[in-house]
């Protein structure tokens, strides 16, 4: 364990002497004062982890000491000493902030193993703190990738109510990212030393799903062998991710409801009632107030979840963020990968851009892992692009045309955007297998070199850029 920087005052110069040896042979580094006074201002002046401290002292009142130093460094623990003990004065000791209490005359050992777990609890304390400011950095808002204003604003919800213990209902289509934000919300709470426990509650039958929420007893059903706990006890003190809350049947929606209003719970097949503090973060990717209307959820529970309401757009609606994305999945598979792509050409993002995306984030990631997979070149291009892509238009021309001056002009636009981006994608895969030969390329699909070639200068297409 780390040595710790020691400061006993107590107007005994023997124990302060006897004190000091100990420590200083478990290799801690230690100064000591007999007089009150001149200890507390060696404590302002030093940064001192322990402070063994006799509450009874001629110049000064111990108790005020205590108080003090807590004032000034509160992450300082202090062990208290007196001859005077009682039940009484150690009580208020460690309402005042003592770690310890320690009854004169005490013994080497009992001094050693005080100390210890001074150090120990030290310990945790940091292992905790670094825990905490891991879990920030991996979910810092800076690693949610988005800029465009819906996003910020998110960001700027979810700083307001992290610190709270309130309810949070995450809303958004599939593959917006719904745990991710979820586990944002746990790293910036006060909760983030503890537990994040996720669950998808349409994945479990409803009798699996309540014995992984609540737990059960030995003999509740078959195969029940032994007690297990529930991830309400295991989340306790920590947050409880429930995703797809909307599919959980009116009675498990029941037992969810008393949880939310009293903290309490049965485990299955038990008579005990069990007591948890969890936090809830729910989700759904479906309508509640119209499954309200419809019987299918409760709307007592409705409302006791939809407390902090946050919606995650659909990509579609945040396509200014599909470039930041798509880089930042391509690092991340080429890391993966071992691979060393630099980029996109800009025709392959402009795809990208324009695409429906109907699985949100999760769908575009996937698709880059299988480019990056697929692609042997420096760039991601629109031939790979095609062949890993159920092109489809991003619905910018859903208004019917009034005239049919109107109704050419669409259909150019159609046609220039998607037939030119697979006719280009078309002349480049040719060219590709014909290692470059024009009149080769041109001959393999059926077309004069000439024509080739003017199609090859309409889009800006050289051997040399292949």
């Amino acid at each position: 364990m780390d040595s710790l920087h020691i400061l006993i005052i107590d107007d005994e110069p023997v124990v302060c002497d006897g004190c000091r040896l100990v420590l200083m042979d478990h290799g801690h580094t230690v100064d000591s004062f007999t007089a009150g006074t001149e200890g507390l201002e060696a404590f302002y002046a030093k940064p001192y982890d322990l402070v063994l401290l006799d509450l009874k002292m001629p110049d000064a009142e111990g108790m005020e000491i205590l108080k003090a130093c807590q004032a000034h460094n509160p992450n300082a623990y202090v062990i208290v000493m007196t001859g005077y003990s009682t039940v009484k004065t150690a009580v208020q000791a460690m309402k005042a902030g003592a770690f310890d209490f320690l009854s004169k005359p005490f013994g080497d050992e009992e001094l050693s193993i005080t100390v210890r777990r001074v150090q120990e609890n030290r310990r945790l304390v940091q292992e905790n703190q670094s825990l905490r400011q891991q879990l920030l950095e991996r979910f810092h808002f800076e690693n949610i990738i988005g800029e465009t204003p819906r996003i910020l604003k998110i960001f700027e919800k979810i700083k307001k109510v992290a610190p709270t213990d309130s309810t949070v209902l995450l809303d958004g289509e599939s593959g917006t990212g719904k745990e991710l934000f979820a586990r944002a919300i746990h790293a910036h709470s006060q909760r983030a030393a503890h537990h994040f426990m996720p669950i998808d509650c349409s994945t479990l039958a409803p009798g699996v799903l309540e014995s992984e929420l609540f737990g059960h007893v030995r003999g509740a059903f078959s195969g029940a062998v032994a007690d297990k706990p529930g991830i309400f006890e295991a989340a306790s003190e920590g947050t409880l991710f429930m995703d797809e809350v909307a599919s959980l049947n009116l009675e498990t929606q029941g037992k969810l409801l008393r949880v939310m209003e009293s903290g309490e719970f049965k485990r299955v097949g038990a008579n005990q009632v069990q007591q948890t503090r969890a936090r809830i973060i729910a989700a759904t990717n479906q309508d509640l107030r119209a499954m309200v209307t419809d019987g299918r959820f409760r709307e007592d529970l409705y409302y006791r979840i939809n407390v902090f309401p946050i919606f995650l757009p659909p990509l579609r609606e945040r396509r200014d963020d599909i470039p930041r994305l798509a880089d930042h999945f391509l690092r991340l598979f080429n890391k993966k990968a071992s691979k060393r792509i630099d980029g996109f050409t800009d025709e392959a993002m402009e795809l990208l851009v324009r695409q429906e995306w109907p699985g949100n984030v999760r769908q575009l990631k996937n698709v880059i892992e299988r480019l990056v997979i697929m692609s042997d070149r420096r760039f991601l291009d629109i031939v790979y692009l095609l062949d890993n892509l159920q092109v489809r238009r991003s619905g910018d021309h859903e208004a019917v045309p009034e005239t049919l001056a109107e109704l050419k002009a669409v259909k150019q636009q159609i046609m220039t955007e998607s037939f030119g981006q697979i006719e280009k994608a078309f002349l480049i895969k040719a060219l590709r297998e014909a290692d470059g030969n024009i009149s080769q390329a041109a001959a393999e699909v059926g077309m004069q070199r000439p024509n080739f070639h003017a199609l090859m200068k309409k889009h800006g297409i050289t051997r040399e850029a292949l």
